[in-house]
Formats: C-alpha cells, sequence, structure tokens
C-alpha cells in the first residue's frame, strides 16, 4: 500500500550575538526513487535571501545560500510531499566471493572501508565475523545489526554528534546515527559494503489522515548484496514505506542535514523540529 506524507523540517539558530554573514548547505530534499516520489519539495529561508541547487558526488540534492547582511536569526524550512511504497523483494544473495569480487572492480570500494565515523576496534570486527559465519549476506546484514542494537540502547542525548562508534559501543547507549555508524564499520569489516542512509521516518505507521505528528529526522543503512538493500538497525526492520530517503554517503558528513560557516561569536546549538502528516 503506498503512502503519501507532508514532511516539515525546520532549523532554527539563534546568535549571541548578531552575525555578520553566513554561508550555509542544506540536505533536506527527498530523493526520488524506485519506491519513493517526491512529488513537491521546497526550502525557505529567512531572513530572505537567494537559494542555489546541485546534486554533490553522492547524488543528494543540495540547497545553498549566503546571508551577507547581520543577522541575530536564522529559520531554514524545508517542506516535502513525498509518495512512498513498500519496499521489492530481496533479490536472491550473491556468494561471499561475488560481493568480494564486486566490491574490488566498482564504486562499492567507496563503501568498504572504515572512516573517522565508522572506525572501530579489531575485537568488535572479530565479534561481527563470528555472528556472520556461515549466513549469506542478508542474514549477515541483520545478525550484524542485532549485534549492535542488543549492544547500544538508543537513548536520546545519550551522545553528541561528534561521538565516534566505538565510544557508543563502549557506553552502551547512543542514537539513530550511533548504531547506523556502528553497523556500518562492523559490515564493512565483515566485507560487506555498506552506505549511511539520512532521512525521516514516520513515527506512527498507521497514523490517522491529515492528523500532524511530531517527529525527527533518522538514519539507517544500505548494504550491498546484489543491489543495496536497506535495513534500520535502530528499529530491526527492512526500510520500507515509512522510512523517506534523503540522502547516501560514507558516514553522517556526507550528508549532514545542515552544514554552514558563520563570521560572529559563538552561538548555541541549533533547534530543530520536524513534522509529519499522512495525508493518503
Amino acid at each position: 500500500m503506498t503512502s503519501r506524507l507532508r514532511i516539515r523540517h525546520i532549523t532554527r539558530v539563534s546568535y549571541a550575538q548578531a552575525a555578520v554573514s553566513s554561508h550555509n548547505e542544506v540536505r533536506m530534499t527527498p530523493l526520488t526513487l524506485p519506491g519513493q516520489t517526491t512529488l513537491d519539495s521546497r526550502v525557505t529561508v529567512t531572513p530572505a535571501t537567494a537559494t542555489w541547487s546541485y546534486w554533490d558526488y553522492w547524488g543528494t540534492q543540495v540547497t545553498g545560500f549566503d546571508l551577507m547582511d547581520p543577522h541575530a536569526d536564522l529559520t531554514i524550512t524545508a517542506s516535502s510531499l513525498v509518495e512512498t511504497s513498500p519496499p521489492e523483494p530481496l533479490p536472491t544473495a550473491p556468494d561471499w566471493e561475488r560481493v568480494a569480487e564486486r566490491t574490488v572492480n566498482s564504486r562499492l570500494l567507496e563503501f568498504a572501508g572504515p572512516t573517522g565515523r565508522t572506525t572501530v576496534p579489531a575485537k568488535l570486527v572479530k565479534k561481527a565475523r563470528k555472528a556472520a559465519a556461515g549466513l549469506d549476506p542478508h542474514e549477515a546484514a541483520v545478525a550484524v545489526s542485532a549485534l549492535v542494537a542488543d549492544r547500544v540502547s538508543y537513548l536520546p542525548g545519550a551522545t553528541s554528534v561528534n561521538t565516534s562508534a566505538a565510544e557508543a559501543w563502549e557506553q552502551g547507549a547512543g542514537v539513530c546515527q550511533d548504531i547506523t555508524h556502528l553497523t556500518l564499520g562492523l559490515l564493512r569489516g565483515v566485507g560487506l559494503p555498506a552506505r549511511y542512509v539520512s532521512g525521516y521516518l514516520h513515527p506512527e505507521r498507521e497514523a490517522e489522515l491529515h492528523r500532524p505528528v511530531a517527529g525527527q529526522s533518522h538514519a539507517w543503512i544500505e548494504y550491498w548484496a546484489g543491489d543495496w538493500c536497506g535495513y534500520d538497525p535502530t528499529n530491526r526492520t527492512r526500510a520500507a514505506e515509512s522510512h523517506v530517503v534523503v540522502g547516501r554517503g560514507r558516514d553522517y558528513d556526507d550528508v549532514t542535514p545542515h552544514k554552514g560557516i558563520y563570521r560572529g561569536v559563538p552561538g548555541g546549538p541549533p533547534e530543530v523540529t520536524v513534522e509529519f502528516t499522512r495525508v493518503a
């Protein structure tokens, strides 16, 4: 059954003193993919300024803008209407030799090695290889994801945006970003290419039509097993019609929803709200 979702993502930045100028990139526009069609999407900025869009190396749509006059606040509003449908059946899993051969001879290699955010100790990779032993790639992805979810409890506020995968494992708590980074590091360690997915997850699968629901942005993985296959390790489930893809990359740094620089004194963290409305 298809689902049509309206998503409103608002980011508010307040500066301790007016910023002299700022330069910004926003990655909040959902992609159009098999099983997901973006019917409408726009990014607006207050104070009003011109924006431009382009596609980055990883295939994510980026909205850029500059504010060259002093401003005490910045509000970015990304509004989208997206139609999604249930995922197709998983492809037949290739054997591990085929995965390895395809990886070294294609762009899959970019998703096969560790990054600063996904590096994990050798002892954890050993645990993952033990969990994946004798399993095909689909089964291994689920087993390794479960290894992470069993260890790291989802706990909002337990980590910061700079927490590493290894740190999240040690403290046994984190958010979807941490669980995703850990899963990526371990899947790559067992020989399965995997990439970070940034997007949204509607918090109520059977939400009442036209009733706004508070939510948040979300992260999950896609692993390659004959094709890219989405899996949400935080919720121990395949990515489905409630998941909306915005971007993919090696880790969070490739798909950060909002990044920028400004001239001025340091301010506090941004205030972010995400609202979902199921309209069909």
